[in-house]
């Protein structure tokens, strides 16, 4: 059973990848259709051919390996005296049918987006809904009602942007001595006081949850406005002194409230956070978000409040889907820019190995909870997939559309075209060059799945 799971999901997989490729395809072959321009044959697949056929002047075939496709059209690659060659039509026509693959990518995402979303039982906004008692970000400036805009100037328009922006803050060694630490462990140290009670067997699991909710989530507020460390400390005492008042327990004579030592550092992930609060932006200079070290010794982050719900109807869902298909672009773009930046190195990038290995993942995530759940995630990852192939077609690199939407720029500019001899060269030299690159990170790739060293999707 769980192999014909397994070979299920894998064909969904490369179905939805030769969706993306057909769409992208189409995007060209139906521009050009509108355009005049003849086109020879339109081919989902590449290498020997499956079958054929020919309807009017074009040849449709689907072929052996499914990863690509391509629309060839008269006069694309080479001289042709045919009127309605490629080459012989008007310039703003070209420079459609060539955007046009990219724009199907981005309609596509945005469909996929929409699937994944409608699936979704319930989605979230960026507005502060409450904190956990032991919120650190409470203690750093964000309230209650305050709406995300922004988080190291990343524009933030949904929960999955308010995640991402977060885990691209930089992490930093803070002030350990510093009055919000301070305040974090005070709470903590009460948190904890309540699982050294039960650990006593001087309380039941039902106490631990009114001691909790009744008197630790109320009181640290408490210990959030507190505006010295004595302050704080009183807050915290009394918390203790309510556990035993409301778990009627008798406070042992030689009773000592526990200590905390000031950790000699502390590192955190913060940056500068813009909020909508009660109608006016509010930037908070310098916030800091609860860090911690994961089970591998990684530092991490985590989100330690609540946001508000959003009402799934089919303004919110086709909100989100926007949202969400815009979310995926951003993050495209700031992988590029991160990667001028050197904040990602070339090792970090995947190929078609590496994609693979990340469908595969996630379908295994998936799985754990059910066969729709690896569905919508292999969907949710070919929604980034068809986005990212959209936005790096049009990147301006010669042999990508974006190279040849340069050159019709410039035949547009200057009313003259760049010559087939130029262009031939330069697309040439473009197109070997990302094959070697290809080349480059399969192999790199490959030698991660050998080494196990990718990196774990959870």
């Amino acid at each position: 059973m769980q192999v014909l799971t397994t070979i299920g999901l894998i064909i969904i997989g490369v179905l939805l990848f030769e969706f993306i490729i057909f769409a992208h395809e189409f995007g060209h072959f139906i521009t050009a259709k509108r355009s005049g321009v003849q086109v020879n044959e339109f081919a989902i697949g590449m290498g020997p051919k499956i079958f054929s056929f020919t309807k009017g002047e074009t040849k449709y075939s689907l072929r052996v390996f499914p990863i690509g496709g391509y629309c060839a059209m008269e006069g694309e690659d080479q001289n042709s005296d045919n009127p309605r060659a490629f080459t012989n039509a008007k310039v703003w026509k070209r420079m459609i049918i060539i955007v046009a693959g990219a724009v199907m990518n981005i309609v596509v995402g945005f469909v996929l987006m929409f699937i994944v979303t409608v699936c979704q039982p319930e989605f979230y906004s960026t507005q502060v809904a409450a904190f956990t008692p032991t919120s650190f970000t409470a203690k750093t400036g964000l309230e209650v009602g305050d709406k995300i805009t922004s988080v190291g100037g990343y524009s933030v328009a949904n929960s999955r942007d308010l995640s991402l922006a977060i885990q691209l803050l930089p992490c930093d060694e803070v002030d350990p001595d510093s009055l919000e630490v301070y305040k974090e462990d005070c709470t903590w140290e009460a948190n904890n006081y309540i699982y050294t009670l039960r650990n006593e067997n001087k309380i039941d699991d039902d106490m631990m949850v009114t001691l909790y909710y009744d008197v630790l989530s109320k009181e640290a507020d408490n210990i959030i406005s507190a505006t010295t460390k004595d302050e704080a400390t009183a807050v915290y005492h009394r918390i203790i002194d309510e556990y035993y008042t409301t778990a009627n327990i008798e406070k042992p004579k030689d009773f000592e409230y526990p200590a905390f030592d000031v950790p000699e550092k502390r590192v955190r992930y913060h940056g500068e956070v813009k909020v909508d609060r009660n109608g006016k932006s509010v930037t908070i200079d310098d916030m800091q978000f609860y860090t911690y070290r994961n089970e591998k010794g990684d530092t991490a982050v985590a989100i330690d409040f609540y946001v508000e719900p959003k009402e799934k109807n089919f303004f919110t869902v086709m909100e989100e889907s926007y949202t969400g298909t815009v979310s995926l672009a951003k993050s495209v773009w700031k992988s590029f820019a991160m990667l001028v930046q050197g904040k990602f190195h070339f090792s970090d990038m995947s190929g078609p190995v590496g994609i693979t290995k990340a469908v595969s993942d996630v379908a295994a995530v998936g799985l754990q909870s059910s066969f729709g759940d690896a569905v919508l995630n292999i969907v949710f990852i070919m929604a980034l997939i068809t986005v990212n192939l959209g936005i790096v077609n049009m990147l301006p690199f010669p042999a990508l559309d974006g190279g040849r939407f340069v050159f019709l720029l410039i035949e547009a500019i200057f009313r003259k075209p760049v010559p087939r001899k130029v262009e031939y060269i330069v697309n040439g030299i473009g197109l070997a060059l990302l094959i070697l690159l290809i080349i480059v990170i399969s192999g790199n790739d490959i030698i991660k799945l050998i080494t196990g060293t990718f990196p774990q999707i959870e």
